[in-house]
């Protein structure tokens, strides 16, 4: 159980490690890269759970993850990048200095306030919930530091790659439930995409401040 326990809490934090990871880059192939190596790791995570913990339906969950974040959307999001002839770099609104600064403050407060409030729950249970939400947190931080679109898409989808593995260590939702997230991601990506392309279309460029120039411009 205790090795089970450390395999466990390992893969998680190697997933937040990904997501400190996302906010260094400076390159959108790096970033996607970086995104398909965390759905790796949550496939793993969740994959180990259910071996471990004997419920096997996690394994459909794992594969959900492997097939379509670690493969499928970032090939979508690449071919969007391609099909716009986006910029390859990473416009910030914030440095990656301070930017870094700030995820290890939110990660401290996941950590202070989730073990503080389930202190009564079990030990493995606990830090596992204050590990995820720390992910969640840091997805949230890529999404507002972020002016490209392709970038927030993929602080969006590392922001729920952090509630799976939350609903996960919490010993799950039900399969009908794990289906219809992982559907409703894509549905999402799909969103997304008509969404980049109009703007792309309307402004001529996916940055915030194409958007914010328009703006200007008619006020």
């Amino acid at each position: 159980m205790t090795h089970a326990y450390e395999v466990s809490r390992f893969l998680a934090g190697l997933m937040l490690l990904a997501s400190f990871s996302l906010l260094c880059q400076d390159r959108l192939a790096a970033v996607l890269n970086t995104f398909a190596a965390q759905a790796v790791l949550l496939s793993m995570a969740v994959g180990w759970e259910a071996w471990t913990q004997d419920r096997p339906h996690l394994f459909i969950t794992a594969a959900l993850a492997l097939g379509l974040k670690a493969i499928i959307i970032p090939v979508a999001l690449r071919r969007m990048v391609d099909r716009l002839g986006l910029t390859r770099g990473v416009d910030k609104v914030v440095g990656v200095g301070s930017t870094l600064m700030i995820g290890l403050a939110l990660t401290s407060l996941a950590l202070l306030l989730v073990l503080r409030v389930t202190a009564s729950a079990e030990s493995f249970t606990r830090e596992g919930l204050a590990l995820a939400l720390a992910i969640v947190l840091l997805g949230l931080l890529m999404m507002i530091t972020r002016r490209s679109v392709v970038t927030q898409i993929v602080g969006f989808m590392s922001l729920e790659n952090g509630l799976i593995l939350a609903a996960t260590g919490a010993r799950g939702m039900p399969l009908v439930v794990e289906i219809s997230v992982a559907f409703s991601v894509l549905i999402a990506l799909l969103v997304f995409g008509v969404f980049v392309f109009d703007i792309h279309d309307r402004f001529e460029g996916v940055g915030v401040e194409a958007i914010e120039r328009v703006r200007g411009d008619r006020e």
